[in-house]
């Protein structure tokens, strides 16, 4: 796939801020992006929060909550 420059970079300076390689960073804002067009009606945290629980993480017990 085929970005610019200026995007190249943005992923990268992200990648280092969230601790994912680049190619890691790119794959989540798509996959975020794809879900987030697929349900128009959900805010970013809903999103997320879905996939967490798609995936069966429990967040209390990681906060300690």
């Amino acid at each position: 796939m085929k970005i610019s420059d200026e995007l190249h970079e943005e992923i990268r300076k992200s990648s280092s801020v969230m601790v994912r390689s680049i190619n890691a960073q790119a794959e989540y804002w798509i996959k975020i992006g794809m879900l987030a067009e697929a349900n128009p009606g959900l805010t970013f945290s809903e999103i997320v929060r879905a996939q967490m629980q798609h995936a069966d993480v429990d967040i209390k017990k990681i906060v300690g909550g």
